[in-house]
């Protein structure tokens, strides 16, 4: 699994993160969605690396990726700045086009 991150992204991860934010982690939330497949594909920051977290490569933030959730995801994405809010697309598709940045601020693991 690979992650491009826009310049204009990345400037604003570095900008939210901090010492209590180590990794940025991709999660299935599926908070108020209803059953374990339904949810949305989305990004955050978190301090714990699980033995479930498997490693997303990407240059600029150490990425990490629950195992059990790396269905959801595409292989090869882009995370991007669109209109303010951070954009989670694929070759495929968007698949989160509104990621809010206290979003990823949201440490509590997945």
């Amino acid at each position: 699994m690979k992650l491009t991150i826009t310049p204009e992204a990345e400037e604003q991860l570095k900008k939210l993160q901090n010492d209590k934010n180590s990794y940025l982690l991709f999660w299935y939330d599926i908070e108020d969605c209803g059953c374990g497949v339904n949810g949305i594909p989305t990004v955050r920051f978190t301090k714990n690396k699980k033995n479930s977290y498997a490693p997303v490569e990407n240059e600029q933030f150490v990425t990490l990726i629950n195992s059990d959730q790396a269905v959801f995801f595409a292989d090869e994405m882009k995370l991007s700045i669109h209109k303010g809010v951070f954009r989670l697309s694929s070759k495929e598709g968007i698949l989160n086009p509104f990621i809010p940045s206290q979003n990823l601020l949201q440490t509590e693991d997945a």
